[in-house]
């Protein structure tokens, strides 16, 4: 990415092109996975009042770069980092790195004392060059299909 990306919070207006970032980044990046889990975990870009209330519900960084949102991170309640997600034309840019440490930042300012994720087997060794450790590995089941993924923290000192 050569455009100059700045980081800023997301809006409820920008919650439809969050969908989008999530939809590409699983749908069209590189993967651990197969089409037919990554199909399982994300059918469709995600929209609608589920989609809305639960974002509502968080602090979301969000990148953009020539006016387009180019990726997203966000922290829910008790720390738990939600989403994190990149489209792939952005991806490998340092991104990853900014987002994440505005989402420390913020829970930094709350006094939270970790802050804690499941991480997807791509997203794993992204959350271990921050800090983060593995509690432990999981496998979870969406619709018929099994995935891998990793339950992962990192303490935050104030």
């Amino acid at each position: 990415m050569n455009e100059k990306v700045q980081l800023r919070q997301a809006t409820s207006a920008d919650y439809d092109t969050l969908g989008d970032v999530m939809y590409e980044a699983v749908r069209k990046g590189r993967s651990h996975y197969s089409e037919t889990q990554r199909e399982a975990w994300v059918p469709e870009p995600r929209t609608g009042k589920d989609w809305f209330e639960r974002l509502d519900k968080q602090a979301i960084v969000v990148a953009e770069s020539s006016d387009q949102i180019v990726g997203f991170m966000s922290l829910a309640a008790d720390a738990y980092l939600d989403f994190a997600y990149i489209r792939p034309s952005a991806q490998g840019s340092g991104l990853f790195r900014r987002m994440y440490a505005e989402i420390e930042q913020l829970a930094v300012k709350s006094s939270q004392d970790r802050i804690w994720v499941h991480a997807s087997l791509m997203a794993q060794p992204a959350f271990a060059s921050v800090g983060f450790s593995v509690l432990k590995r999981e496998t979870v089941m969406i619709g018929k299909e099994s995935f891998e993924r990793y339950e992962m923290e990192k303490p935050l000192t104030r």
